[in-house]
């Protein structure tokens, strides 16, 4: 899989000054680099306009760079409204959208993400595109909050849903996630009220289409 996704990047991902910038200043705040591939993040940008998303949510915002790959799925005409548990985070998110031309476009809510859905829902906000990328023992929780916040026919995407290929090799050693995301497959595809598909890109994305 890495080798696939190695070739994926090296054909179809160009130097990107933005997102570049976004990788140098995770690294420059020591923070984790676990910023979504290359490839990821064009797939988003490409789902984001394919679909005509303007009113997109995301969970876990990291450094910015999905943040920056959603809004330029909308451009000018959409807002990005992202969730981040720690503040100094959301900070350098901000700072770099700012930077990628999107500054108006972007408002960020820091704390538990519980804690934030639950305040959206109780604003009575719905969303068009929802992408989850946040810690995977609360994905089932997550993905629930994103239904109820969901106008009909929206698109929910869910990263690293393989757990580095251990949900489909037997023989992988499995990690700390590995559990949580075959629980979580196995539901999305189930789940009454969506259409789903899992995509082997990056470390595997589960895209969904509401059903209400």
């Amino acid at each position: 899989m890495k080798q696939i996704n190695r070739y994926i990047d090296s054909v179809f991902y160009s130097q990107d000054d933005a997102l570049e910038g976004v990788l140098n200043s995770i690294k420059e705040t020591g923070m984790r680099p676990i910023s979504v591939s290359p490839s990821t993040g064009k797939l988003l940008t490409l789902l984001v306009s394919m679909s005509g998303a303007k009113n997109v949510l995301e969970i876990g915002a990291l450094g910015g760079y999905s943040g920056i790959c959603l809004a330029r799925g909308f451009n000018q005409a959409g807002h990005l409204t992202s969730l981040e548990l720690v503040e100094s985070y959301a900070e350098l998110a901000y700072s770099n959208l700012t930077k990628a031309g999107f500054r108006d476009q972007v408002s960020y809510l820091t704390g538990p993400a519980l804690e934030s859905l639950e305040q959206l829902v109780g604003d009575k906000r719905q969303f068009d595109f929802f992408f989850i990328d946040a810690d995977k023992e609360n994905y089932g929780n997550y993905l629930e909050y994103c239904i109820r916040l969901a106008e009909n026919g929206a698109l929910i995407v869910c990263d690293n849903v393989l757990a580095r290929g251990s949900v489909a090799d037997e023989n992988a050693e499995p990690g700390r996630h590995t559990e949580f995301m075959k629980k979580f497959n196995i539901s999305v595809a189930e789940h009454p009220q969506l259409e789903s598909v899992l995509i082997p890109i990056g470390d595997g994305l589960t895209i969904s289409k509401i059903k209400k």
